[in-house]
């Protein structure tokens, strides 16, 4: 049985689905818009600025722990001298260390990407430089001066 009627024409309430459908497509590729652009974002270029930025402040952290350390050292031969330093409590959101290796200052920090290293300008007269400190305590560097040269110690104050 064949039908030779002729199409019905369409009406203005049949076409009632196009408008939710074509919202819900435009929903769906302003998600995926924002979905893309926050997975290259944090994939990508925000990990890469905070180890840069990260890198910058534990460079001028240690410049300012020397330039503490470099006045700690007393003028007199029989003086002993304490100085606080500041340091952040956290770079790049994590605590970290600070220690010499002799005539420098050493930053190492959990993220690899992040750390340093500062040579002390230190009169003759400084026979050692020892100790360490942790972003979490307050640090501070005693000097001594006694008859055979300074002695330079880096410690902390518990908070």
């Amino acid at each position: 049985m064949s039908d030779d009627r002729p199409p019905r024409p369409l009406l203005g309430t049949d076409r009632a689905v196009t408008p939710v459908v074509g919202k819900a497509l435009e929903a769906a590729i302003v998600v995926l818009f924002i979905g893309l652009l926050t997975s290259t974002l944090f994939g990508g270029v925000v990990p890469g600025y905070r180890s840069a930025a990260g890198d910058a402040v534990a460079e001028r952290s240690l410049s300012g722990a020397a330039a503490r350390v470099e006045q700690a050292v007393p003028a007199t031969e029989s003086a002993t001298v304490r100085l606080r330093v500041d340091l952040p409590d956290t770079i790049r959101g994590e605590h970290y260390h600070v220690r010499t290796d002799g005539r420098a200052l050493v930053l190492d920090h959990p993220h690899g990407a992040v750390g340093g290293r500062v040579p002390l300008a230190l009169p003759d007269s400084v026979t050692a430089v020892d100790g360490s400190w942790y972003s979490a305590q307050d640090p501070v560097v005693r000097a001594n001066a006694t008859a055979s040269g300074v002695v330079v110690r880096l410690g902390e104050e518990r908070r």
